[in-house]
């Protein structure tokens, strides 16, 4: 192909341009420069073009990749695979960026990774570092839990086992070094053939980032072995703001600040909960052309204020609770957090794949509901086809269906039933009644890229959801009974 080069070809390229002239560009170059322009996601409004500077990422690329355990590569030789969009900056800080800074070995997947093909490079690169946004590790946790599903009594109660101790273990005592002979003898007969059949046998540091992770699916990798250090950022900080480590690790935290970053939250309520406002060289130049929003996100004293709402704990680890924008304020003036609730509600009822909550300035709380379905290998799409998890729940229940449209088209009825009591069982745990789902509706298709309501990073955009399924929301709110 004419427009692919060789290595070696493309190292040639340079020599026609005299040395000269490359210093004069060099020389050009200030820190205060914008160097990156990355564009937010729109979850929740219209995309902003964040210009990023060079010192912004030649700083974060080096100090937020240390917090992280990154390793020069003159101590140890990193490898990494990269996969997700490079238009967003946590990839481009992770694979690009921190690769030049430390002289990571930077391998690129196939176009169709997240189509099924990543694994097959992740066994055959064998990283030493891994990152990805919860919704992959999600589709990594449904796989393996598909395969097992489809394994004999004994290798299936083999893996439950394994998993069942080695959690035990790692919430137990999760920074002892000295582990129980069954913990020892569990992974050396199971996981370990687990994670190398991900490619995760050389994996030291497995990342994860852009979006909030549910318990389940931290469990589920503490039970093979493998601990999920969080980082919390945003386009506007240049990426990571806050990061764990094998060294600073906290279970449902998102680390500890940088070295060198500063964090206050504004706000507070009683239980020292807050806007989380962020200071330091990771803060980005301003929006492109939209100064009144710049002047809205940065203070006069250089804090970003993130609308993302947390608290820190006594040791100096960040707990994110929520969005500002995200936030549910009802028509009876309650202030209700959405993602707790989706998060219940996806843990209560396994064959749940998205669940959005609905209620800002309504009378009552509502919510859409998606199934988990399997996937186009060829489009990555969602088709009718429910996965081995989620067919396993309509067994169980007394249901037949193994697709969606048999669920919703024919309204089975056991599997009504089954949702409506897990929706009550999540209400019972509410704090208060105004907190109560009072109608739902499953929906014909599960979110996707391509269907407009998930982001890049697949990341729920709520706004666009509300307008795409308004007409089912109306309804909510049409009718007196469901």
């Amino acid at each position: 192909m004419a427009s692919v080069y060789t290595m070696e070809e493309f190292m040639e390229l340079g020599n026609a341009v005299p040395e000269e002239a490359l210093d004069t560009i060099i020389d050009a170059q200030q820190p205060n420069q914008c160097c990156v322009l990355v564009y937010t996601s729109g979850t929740t409004g219209n995309p902003k073009g964040v210009m990023l500077s060079q010192d912004n990422i030649t700083w974060t690329a080096r100090f937020g990749s240390q917090a992280g355990d990154i390793q020069p590569a003159e101590v140890q030789q990193e490898v990494v695979v990269s996969y997700l969009p490079l238009s967003h900056i946590a990839a481009q800080i992770y694979d690009l960026w921190t690769g030049i800074q430390w002289g990571a070995q930077v391998c690129f997947a196939e176009p169709d990774a997240l189509k099924g093909s990543l694994v097959n490079t992740l066994r055959e690169v064998e990283p030493t570092s891994h990152m990805g946004v919860p919704r992959v590790w999600e589709k990594i946790m449904e796989r393996i839990q598909e395969v097992a599903a489809q394994s004999g009594f004994i290798r299936r109660k083999m893996l439950l086992w394994a998993m069942s101790v080695t959690l035990e273990q790692n919430l137990t005592c999760p920074s002892s070094d000295l582990k129980p002979f069954t913990t020892r003898l569990a992974d050396y007969l199971v996981l370990a053939k687990v994670r190398q059949a991900l490619g995760f046998a050389k994996c030291q540091k497995n990342f994860y980032g852009a979006a909030p992770m549910t318990a389940e699916t931290q469990h589920f990798f503490l039970g093979l072995n493998i601990r999920l250090y969080a980082g919390y950022g945003l386009s506007e900080t240049s990426g990571p703001h806050f990061m764990s480590s094998p060294n600073n690790y906290r279970l449902y935290s998102s680390g500890k600040v940088v070295p060198g970053c500063r964090v206050k939250l504004v706000n507070e309520d009683a239980e020292g909960t807050g806007e989380i406002c962020l200071w330091g060289r990771t803060i980005f130049m301003g929006y492109l052309n939209m100064e009144d929003k710049t002047r809205e996100a940065i203070d006069k004293d250089g804090w970003l204020h993130t609308g993302d709402v947390g608290r820190l704990d006594a040791d100096g680890f960040l707990y994110i609770t929520g969005r500002l924008k995200e936030l549910i304020i009802t028509a009876g003036g309650e202030n209700v957090p959405p993602v707790p609730i989706e998060e219940a509600v996806k843990m209560e009822l396994p064959i749940i794949s998205n669940a959005m909550l609905i209620g800002d300035q309504r009378k009552f709380l509502s919510m859409l509901l998606t199934l988990k379905c399997t996937l186009d290998p060829d489009t990555s799409d969602p088709t009718d086809n429910l996965t081995e998890q989620a067919v396993e729940f309509c067994q169980r229940v007394g249901s037949k269906a193994t697709t969606v449209s048999e669920v919703v088209g024919k309204k089975d009825e056991a599997v009504y039933q089954a949702i409506e009591e897990g929706i009550q069982r999540v209400n019972m745990h509410a704090a208060a009644r105004p907190y109560h789902i009072q109608k739902w509706a499953i929906l014909e298709r599960d979110f996707s890229i391509s269907g407009g309501e998930l982001g890049p990073t697949m990341k729920l955009k709520r706004l666009s959801v509300l307008e795409k399924y308004k007409d089912i929301i109306d309804c909510f709110y049409q009718e007196q009974t469901k």
